[in-house]
């Protein structure tokens, strides 16, 4: 009754399971954004602290973007499957990336 009332399809899956994986989706979407937020807040507090600002692009290329490429792409636009894992794929290893260099060599600057 559920899946009728919010016009739910899914694919070879009950509709509870593909409700509580978009919960999931969207709860680790708000809390990155959330942690992000307070990374900023603490970049903004003074010069000497831009580590925290590439700490918050970094998580958000890392946890946010990513998901919210997994539900815009196939619903937005034609990007296959294959097209889909690699921009996701890139999109983490570019969040990893820049928090490991914040971390290791940005952190001071």
């Amino acid at each position: 009754m559920l899946a009728t009332l919010l016009q739910l399809r899914t694919g070879g899956t009950e509709p509870g399971i593909a409700l509580a994986v978009v919960a999931l989706s969207l709860l680790s979407v708000a809390l990155s954004a959330a942690i992000a937020v307070v990374l900023v807040r603490g970049y903004r507090r003074g010069p000497g602290r831009t580590g925290m600002l590439m700490l918050a692009i970094g998580l958000l290329l890392l946890t946010t973007v990513p998901e919210l490429l997994r539900i815009a792409l196939p619903t937005a636009t034609g990007v296959g499957v294959v097209g889909r894992s690699l921009l996701v794929s890139a999109c983490e290893l570019l969040g990893l990336g820049t928090i490991l260099w914040t971390v290791y060599r940005g952190g001071s600057s």
